[in-house]
């Protein structure tokens, strides 16, 4: 097998630990699939990747259909590279990640037997649950392959960043973002300015970006252009003068900004202008209020956050907790510190990016939460810093990113002999992996794990898992 082969016919088995999708060559030769494959469908796969033992490729075809793939009773928009998932029947989608995340742990089982997995919590909606949505304008013209599309306006094909699916709707967001959309798409296609040309910099559409608030029922929109398109004032004011009526049209909206975007890479923010309204919005999470920028991070599943902090919070073990200090890492704005911090005596939310460490300290104080410090440092350089002053913590709450925790991080968390760690993860693949870090020298063992589907119709979940000093 050869980098750019096609591999044609080949059966999809099983999502494994890694978040790789798993066949076998008539050859013998494993393969692995990036992307949101189906179990059952048989495919062309492009190699894109050759290793010793294995090739990694990606789809570019599918011959036939899986069995257990339904077409979605309410999606008028088809199926798109953000939701490949959509015509798989719920219950199969959580068997197939409940699956997974066993699959994932089973290495562990030489250190420790009889893990205790919890049944896998579904997504308390399954459809039009994304509290955040990015679109980009492109245009694709081909000669060679005789492509001439100057309009198109949703999400990256999938394996394919050069060009972009036109869709008018996705079934991942809720009616109230689809319906903005729609009308925005319309006014950008009427208005006669050309989208963004990513190879030569020019034309004037470059992104949206919805917020949206499902417990307060608020949504922020943005748009992002090139700032060095020709008669920039006529375009703007046009626009500015749009969106101000599309506002006055949807009572929801209560945050409108333009992002003035001159970034060559494929980023939507660039030097941001309130035009109308406030410049944040409010999302509500198990009682607490939470402001939400252009730039926060937040749980893209409203939602589907209530549950999986509730889980975090039950994993943890309460009845001592109001004497505990609590160390929140990978601490993001802070919302697991702040929802701990009405039970513990002592929280400190450790975050990286200084922007989410001042929204978290803001939405402290919206909350009236005072036992919670916001410290901006990288973890790993927080921990040790932690530890040569004396200091210890009862309670670990890790929440990294997909990466997973840093090496140099590992260490210094074995040297707490903390009573408790919770571990928030997004990918079973280095939650495995640093699991076993952990484990694997007997001074803490798993004493239960958790899958919470934040993320339905695609292959993603999240996975809490509860560890105990032995």
């Amino acid at each position: 097998m050869k980098k750019g082969q096609i591999l044609e016919n080949i059966t999809i088995e099983k999502l494994v630990f890694w978040g790789k999708w798993f066949a076998k060559h008539e050859s013998g030769k494993t393969i692995f699939i990036t992307g949101g494959a189906v179990p059952g469908s048989i495919v062309d796969l492009k190699v894109i990747k050759k290793r010793t033992g294995y090739v990694m490729t990606q789809i570019v075809n599918t011959i036939k259909k899986s069995p257990i793939e339904k077409k979605h009773p309410n999606n008028p928009w088809g199926e798109t590279g953000w939701c490949k998932w959509v015509n798989i029947p719920y219950e199969h989608q959580l068997k197939i990640k409940d699956d997974q995340i066993k699959e994932s742990f089973f290495h562990l089982e030489k250190y420790q037997k009889n893990i205790a997995f919890e049944p896998i919590v579904p997504s308390p909606l399954v459809d039009g649950y994304r509290n955040k949505a990015e679109f980009s304008f492109w245009k694709h013209i081909s000669a060679k392959n005789g492509v001439e599309e100057h309009f198109n306006v949703w999400f990256h094909k999938q394996g394919m960043f050069s060009q972009i699916e036109d869709f008018d709707g996705c079934i991942l967001t809720d009616k109230l973002v689809n319906d903005v959309y729609l009308d925005i798409k319309t006014f950008a296609k009427q208005s006669w300015l050309p989208v963004y040309d990513q190879k030569w910099h020019t034309g004037f559409f470059r992104h949206i970006i919805f917020r949206r608030a499902f417990f307060t029922d608020e949504m922020m929109v943005i748009l992002s252009f090139n700032p060095h398109f020709n008669d920039r004032n006529i375009d703007l004011d046009m626009t500015k003068e749009y969106f101000v009526w599309l506002a006055e049209r949807y009572s929801e909206i209560k945050s409108i900004y333009l992002s003035h975007n001159d970034n060559k890479a494929d980023t939507a923010i660039g030097k941001l202008e309130l035009i109308y309204g406030n410049d944040v919005i409010h999302e509500k999470v198990l009682g607490l209020t939470f402001q939400i920028s252009p730039k926060s991070f937040f749980q893209t599943n409203s939602h589907g956050a209530e549950v999986l902090y509730s889980k975090v919070i039950e994993f943890a073990h309460k009845d001592n907790i109001k004497n505990w200090t609590v160390l929140d890492l990978y601490a993001g704005t802070g919302t697991i510190g702040m929802i701990f911090a009405k039970h513990a005596k002592q929280v400190t939310s450790v975050e990286l990016v200084p922007d989410a460490t001042e929204n978290g300290k803001k939405n402290a104080k919206l909350n009236n939460i005072e036992n919670v410090e916001f410290v901006n440092s990288k973890v790993e350089d927080f921990l040790w810093g932690y530890l040569e002053a004396w200091k210890q913590a009862d309670l670990l709450i890790i929440d990294p990113p997909r990466a997973g925790m840093h090496p140099k991080a590992l260490p210094n968390i074995m040297k707490f002999k903390s009573k408790q760690i919770i571990y928030v993860s997004c990918n079973p693949a280095t939650l495995s992996r640093d699991l076993e870090e952990i484990i694997k020298d007997w001074e803490y063992s798993i004493e239960k794990v958790c899958p919470v589907d934040m993320f339905p119709h695609t292959h993603h979940i999240e996975v809490v898992v509860s560890l105990v000093k032995n």
